[in-house]
C-alpha cells in the first residue's frame, strides 16, 4: 500500500513538472504536416494535354525587375519545362483559375478566343491555382477549348508574394507590359473579348 502511494506522488511530482516551464511553448507539439503532394505532370494529365492541343510553356529569358511578376517557379501545366515568373515579358495576359472556380468555366473559352484573335500581339497565359484535382482541371481545359499555355500552383505558392496580394478568390487577372511590370491587377471575370480588349488597350498601350 506504501509503495502504491510513493509511485502516485512520483506521478504527481512529474506532471507537475511537466506543467512548469515557459509559458509561451506548447505543452503539446503537434508535429507539422507539409503540403500535400499534388501532381501535375503525370502520364494521365500529359496524354490529356495533347488531346486538347495545349501550347508549351515557354520559360521567360528576363531578369527580375521592380514590380515585375515574383521569381516563384512553376511547373507546367501537364508536363514540361518549369517557368520562372520573374523573367516573363509582355504584353501578356495572366489568368489564374482552378477547376473549383464556376466564373472560370464560363471565362475561359472567352480568354481562348482572344488567344486565338490577338496572340500574336498580347500573349495569354493560364494559372491552375490551389487546385488538389488536376485531372478535373485539365478536363475543364479540354471542355473549355483552352489552348494557351498553362501553369500550375497547387500549394498556392503565388499568394501574397508581391505584387501577388493575398489572394481571396479567383478569377483573378494580371497585365504584364513588355518590360516585365505588372500594370493591372484585378478580380474579374472577363464576359467578351471586347471587355479584355479595352483593358489591354489600357493599360499595355496595344492597339489591338
Amino acid at each position: 500500500m506504501r509503495a502504491r502511494a510513493v509511485a502516485a506522488l512520483i506521478v504527481v511530482a512529474l506532471l507537475a513538472a511537466g506543467c512548469q516551464g515557459d509559458p509561451d511553448e506548447p505543452r503539446f507539439r503537434v508535429p507539422v504536416v507539409g503540403p500535400a503532394d499534388i501532381e501535375v505532370d503525370t502520364p494521365e494529365l500529359r496524354a490529356m494535354k495533347a488531346a486538347a492541343g495545349v501550347a508549351e510553356c515557354e520559360p521567360g529569358t528576363g531578369a527580375p525587375v521592380a514590380g515585375g511578376l515574383p521569381p516563384i517557379t512553376l511547373p507546367c501545366f501537364g508536363g514540361g519545362p518549369d517557368v520562372d515568373l520573374s523573367g516573363l515579358r509582355g504584353p501578356l495576359v495572366v489568368n489564374l483559375w482552378a477547376s473549383w472556380c464556376a466564373p472560370c468555366r464560363h471565362e475561359m473559352p472567352i480568354l481562348q478566343e482572344f488567344w486565338e484573335r490577338y496572340g500574336d500581339q498580347v500573349g495569354v497565359l493560364g494559372i491552375d491555382y490551389e487546385d488538389v484535382q488536376s485531372v478535373a482541371a485539365m478536363q475543364l481545359v479540354a471542355d473549355t477549348g483552352v489552348t494557351y499555355p498553362l501553369l500550375a500552383d497547387p500549394q498556392a505558392d503565388l499568394s501574397g508574394a508581391d505584387p501577388v496580394p493575398n489572394l481571396r478568390g479567383l478569377p483573378f487577372l494580371m497585365l504584364v507590359d513588355a518590360d516585365g511590370r505588372v500594370v493591372h491587377r484585378d478580380y474579374v471575370e472577363i464576359k467578351e473579348v471586347a471587355a479584355l480588349v479595352e483593358l489591354v488597350t489600357e493599360h499595355l498601350g496595344v492597339d489591338l
